[in-house]
């Protein structure tokens, strides 16, 4: 009997209607991507201006506002190419592992003799003890701050090499350190990279690791490369240095262990501060855009419990002492420590703006990069050529659709129809999944979604020509067209499962514009054989219902 239950029609329908509205936002892209981005402004901020309020109501809010996100070659946008200068985090590790090791030496000095830090290459520590028969005792101690490296390659290895020669003691990084400490930079770059870029609104970047030490980013819909650079290459590194004194002279040079900052606010004077930090931006749990008590722009921290206890710490023991907040290697303020701060937070307020103080906040809770990142290689893509591959994209799929209809068309007459609108709803729902999954589409993808047009025919092709064999058994009409899709049902999915499995080996090895092919046909093929062997098969049951045809011709 030809018929389909009520709840499957309803469910059909409902599915239909479902892709219908989350694929209509794309036809107003502009408006919703204007009604998201104000949306998470305000939710960021906290800020309601009157041209984000008007962004954020030209939308309806009870609608889907899911897009289909244009990759760069679409939609233009900056390219990056840059290479992390893990040296760096070299010299952080040896600088930080000093304090704790001037104490320890410190503790036998009736041992080790009188303990001083001298000049070396970067990511080198070089101590000088003043009992040289007692430097086992002193390498001894140092190896107490050297682990087992973590790795299977580093297995045996320790985290340091530690050498000694007469007086001195030489402490670096070993070498398997060193290639894990690479690795942990890399993906902690990636990791805050991707959390700068996507707090400030823009979706969908592409953000991967090249190679050992490099790092490519590309990022849709932002005006320049040089925009890009001014965002990620800003380090936002907040550190709690205690200050050793003042200068007027920039070419001053520092004692061994202090660095010379310059004042935000106070042109031409200089802080001599120690160069290990007592508290550093990673123990921030939390910063937010806020007003000091004069109604100026500030941002407001806050610690994590053991970022909290080292301040309260630091501030109990050194009241009176001024203490300096240094951002990217400027001090904001070197306030004087009146009280014990315990409370875990604070406040930066300064010369700045309510903007500057909110991409101080973002920078802030995206956290430092680990190390410096040089940028060699950045390019613009221009929203001109990404249109012209819109404009380009269109015209393809556009020809391809009337093409496939005018074919089926004259292939098949009615049932030709039927399929053509089938298509039509194989278009909607492909797009729904797009913009649910929050894909991006590049020139690629088009090619992926022109592909489909040509190909979701095919399971439709196969039942008719399923039908028409049933009729020349002289099958009535309704018994044939039932026949004609149980028949077809079995090449149907095998048809489309192999090219299933080529499409995940696609995804799977591919990368960049290949995935980006292989998703939206692997989602073509899914919404392909649904619309032909449910939608297709409602239309034509629903016309049969009605007209009641003695005869039918495919």
């Amino acid at each position: 009997m030809l018929q389909i239950d009520r709840w499957k029609r309803i469910l059909i329908f409902g599915i239909c209607l479902l892709g219908l509205l989350y694929a209509l936002p794309n036809a107003f892209y502009a408006r919703v991507e204007a009604h998201n981005d104000a949306v998470a402004q305000i939710e960021a901020t906290g800020v309601e201006t009157p041209e984000l309020v008007a962004a954020r109501d030209g939308w309806p809010s009870w609608m889907p506002s899911n897009l289909v996100n244009l990759g760069l070659d679409l939609r233009g946008g900056a390219h990056l190419l840059g290479e992390v200068q893990v040296e760096q985090v070299y010299k952080s590790r040896i600088d930080a592992l000093w304090p704790e090791l001037r104490r320890a030496l410190s503790a036998e000095r009736d041992t080790v003799g009188a303990i001083r830090r001298t000049s070396a290459p970067e990511g080198v520590l070089s101590i000088e003890i003043g009992n040289a028969d007692q430097m086992a005792r002193a390498v001894e101690i140092a190896r107490g701050f050297s682990d087992p490296v973590t790795t299977l390659t580093g297995a045996g290895q320790q985290t340091l090499d530690i050498a000694a020669q007469g007086t001195t003691l030489t402490i670096q990084l070993s070498d398997a350190e060193k290639a894990l400490t690479d690795d942990r930079t890399i993906q902690q770059s990636l990791e805050i990279v991707r959390r700068r870029v996507d707090e400030v609104g823009t979706r969908e970047p592409t953000i991967m690791r090249q190679g050992q030490d490099r790092i490519l980013i590309q990022v849709p819909g932002i005006g320049s490369a040089a925009e890009l650079k001014e965002l990620i290459g800003t380090t936002a590194q907040l550190t709690f240095n205690p200050v050793v004194g003042t200068t007027g002279d920039a070419s001053a040079q520092p004692g061994i262990g202090q660095v010379i900052a310059p004042s935000i606010d106070q042109p031409g004077l200089f802080y001599i501060l120690e160069d290990s930090p007592v508290i550093t931006g990673e123990d921030l749990v939390d910063a937010m855009p806020a007003s000091d008590e004069n109604g100026l722009p500030s941002v407001n921290f806050r610690f994590n419990p053991s970022g909290a206890r080292a301040f309260g710490a630091y501030t109990s023991a050194n009241i009176g002492q001024p203490f300096a907040i240094v951002l990217d290697n400027e001090v904001i303020s070197a306030p004087v420590i009146r009280s014990a701060i315990t409370t875990g937070s604070g406040q930066i307020s300064g010369s700045m703006d309510f903007d500057e103080a909110n991409q101080l906040s973002i920078l802030l809770r995206a956290g430092a990069l680990p190390a410096e990142l040089t940028f060699l290689e950045e390019r613009t893509v221009g929203p001109e050529l990404g249109q012209d591959s819109v404009d380009a994209g269109k015209i393809a799929a556009g020809v391809g659709f009337v093409a496939v209809v005018m074919l089926m068309i004259l292939s098949y007459g009615r049932f030709g129809v039927f399929a053509s609108v089938a298509l039509v709803f194989n278009m909607l729902l492909l797009f729904a999944v797009l913009s649910m999954i929050g894909a991006t589409l590049t020139l690629p993808g088009i090619a992926g979604i022109v592909l489909t047009i040509g190909m979701a025919v095919d399971a439709n092709v196969l039942v008719f020509e399923r039908i028409r064999e049933e009729l020349r058994t002289a099958r009535g009409p309704a018994r044939a067209i039932e026949l004609g899709y149980e028949k077809a049902m079995s090449a149907i999915v095998d048809a489309n499962i192999t090219t299933l499995i080529v499409a995940a080996i696609l995804f799977v090895l591919g990368s960049g514009p290949v995935k980006g092919f292989a998703v939206t046909l692997t989602i073509g093929i899914v919404t392909s054989v649904f619309t032909a062997l449910f939608v297709t098969r409602l239309i034509t049951i629903m016309w049969f219902e009605r007209a009641r045809p003695k005869q039918i011709e495919v």
